[in-house]
């Protein structure tokens, strides 16, 4: 499965525990080891008996196995590195989430310009918003086993490069076939660093390191879809909608470039690496990597990457609907990527530019909510005294919960009237991105919390559920605002916040019970947690 999930890194206090951080490096797997997956195996009082990655090099050095690991303050070890390196690591694949993040929402910047250019209707056009986010939840399934297979560098290289290639026929498009195509592949393309940058930063920062490039990451990430209207509103005005392509084509030139002088971070596959020098300078094929000894069959995983997140999805109620929430609040941010220029643009006659320019108030609510988040922390540690507990993480939630319908009346009520100030509207954007940030955060800390042994798959079920509802709401956003009328279009959306409200409530109260039905769950409860285990998740 995928190396530790991107969400798994913005949870704080950790959800993973030491071991199980140490298990996505070293073997880049999910799950409880267990001796079944070892040679060992052959001795049947020992099956399923569950064990740690120290136990299992103990277990091969004990069969003669000579387990090839980092030399200590020798710089084989990413987390050796220095500052410097560690940062232009960051820096650069800050850069690729960004041009992915850029690439989703730029083109909306100017829809109109290839509708009358290809005499296209409308939805036809949408397409290329949702191609390319569906794009994001099929991708991850191939790329994140390749991934383990052949390194973290290669996969960037060859996704930023389909990325850049698969943009250029935007830009030179002929026709609106080969328009709506080419995103389609440059979508898949684009989702390849989505789910691997969380594992570079656990590759070469340690937890307590985490903070500054996790905020550089959240930035990118956050912020990056809404900079996508703001910078095309302007490029679509002044340039025409050709330039929106064009200027996506040269950014992701230059990261194809910083993909090619970055390092490998992988641990298996540098381990990999020092084993196959050893063996060839010593002839000895005793030098080994845990991950050689333990690594399933590329087959078999690829049907583990597609097959554990489809199962989870469907079987697992925390998983499924929280999936179902954070798939309606990611809608609603691609819903006003269209519904900003109606309330602006049509209602009010704004220019294109100027309606793009709008989306800097959900930014500023986002880093508002950035900025609060690690107050959260507080309440975590008050709350989980005697012990943690997955549910103790549903605080910000509860609260972005009931501040979401407030900002979606706002909106309804707001922006239908050409007469109400149009700073009513954006006031109802700061109030969604603070709370699409506390409900994203939060929603995923639990997820991660929960199932902190099968992390990858339930984020990577979540990520499937989130991209495929997400990329269905162009195709009707605008007739729905048309048809239905502004204000009760956009009733219909806060009235449906205000039903789903309770969710993060109900978890709370009853999540303990629903993880104790799972075998996939963390089984800590309010007040039977892990307190003083260092090895408990959350501490």
């Amino acid at each position: 499965m995928p190396s530790e999930p991107l969400e798994a890194e913005f949870v704080y206090p950790p959800a993973l525990s030491p071991s199980q951080e140490e298990e996505y490096r070293v073997l880049d797997t999910e799950g409880p080891l267990t001796l079944t997956h070892t040679s060992t195996k052959r001795n049947s009082t020992l099956v399923n008996e569950k064990v740690s990655v120290g136990d299992l090099k103990k277990r091969y050095e004990h069969e003669g196995i000579h387990i090839v690991e980092f030399e200590p303050g020798e710089g084989e070890n990413p987390r050796e590195w220095n500052a410097s390196k560690k940062w232009f690591l960051t820096v650069a694949t800050s850069f690729l989430c960004l041009a992915v993040a850029l690439g989703s929402s730029i083109v909306t910047g100017d829809l109109e310009g290839p509708t009358e250019t290809f005499d296209a209707p409308q939805e036809v056009i949408n397409l290329t918003v949702t191609l390319f986010v569906v794009g994001f939840g099929v991708g991850p399934m191939l790329f994140a086993p390749l991934s383990e297979v052949v390194g973290r560098k290669p996969i960037y290289c060859v996704s930023i490069f389909l990325y850049f290639i698969f943009t250029l026929p935007g830009a030179l498009a002929p026709n609106r076939a080969t328009l709506v195509i080419s995103r389609a592949l440059a979508g898949i393309a684009a989702s390849a660093p989505m789910c691997n940058v969380g594992g570079s930063v656990a590759d070469i920062w340690a937890v307590e390191q985490r903070g500054m490039p996790m905020a550089l990451f959240s930035g990118t990430i956050f912020l990056g879809p809404c900079l996508g209207p703001i910078v095309g509103g302007w490029i679509g005005e002044r340039a025409g909608w050709r330039w929106l392509y064009w200027v996506l084509f040269i950014f992701v030139g230059v990261c194809f470039i910083f993909t090619l002088i970055v390092p490998e971070t992988l641990a298996p596959v540098l381990l990999r690496r020092k084993a196959e020098r050893l063996r060839k300078e010593t002839g000895d094929d005793r030098y080994r990597t845990l991950d050689e000894l333990e690594r399933l069959p590329l087959t078999q995983t690829l049907k583990i990457a597609i097959s554990r997140p489809i199962a989870m999805m469907f079987m697992e109620p925390i998983v499924l609907f929280m999936s179902i929430y954070l798939s309606f609040v990611y809608s609603l941010l691609y819903l006003l990527f269209f519904a900003f220029p109606i309330a602006f643009a049509e209602i009010r006659g704004f220019s294109m530019g100027i309606t793009g320019t709008t989306f800097v108030s959900i930014m500023i609510g986002v880093i508002l909510a950035l900025c609060i988040m690690p107050y959260q922390e507080k309440i975590y540690a008050k709350v989980t005294a005697d012990g943690s507990f997955p549910e103790a993480r549903l605080y910000p939630m509860m609260l972005g919960a009931l501040t979401l319908p407030i900002a979606l009346f706002i909106f309804a009520f707001t922006g239908a009237y050409a007469h109400v100030h149009w700073m009513g509207v954006c006031v109802s954007g700061t109030i969604f991105g603070f709370s699409m940030i506390f409900i994203y955060v939060s929603a995923n800390s639990y997820i991660v919390d929960s199932f902190s042994n099968y992390a990858a798959s339930a984020i990577a079920a979540k990520t499937l559920m989130r991209s495929c509802v997400g990329g269905t709401i162009p195709l009707f956003v605008t007739q729905m605002f048309h048809g239905m009328g502004f204000q009760y279009a956009g009733l219909l959306l806060a009235l449906i916040s205000c039903i789903i409200a309770p969710m993060p409530f109900v978890f709370y109260r009853y999540g303990g019970q629903i993880r104790s039905r799972s075998s996939r769950a963390t089984t800590a409860l309010r007040g039977q947690g892990h307190k003083g285990d260092p090895e408990a998740p959350g501490h």
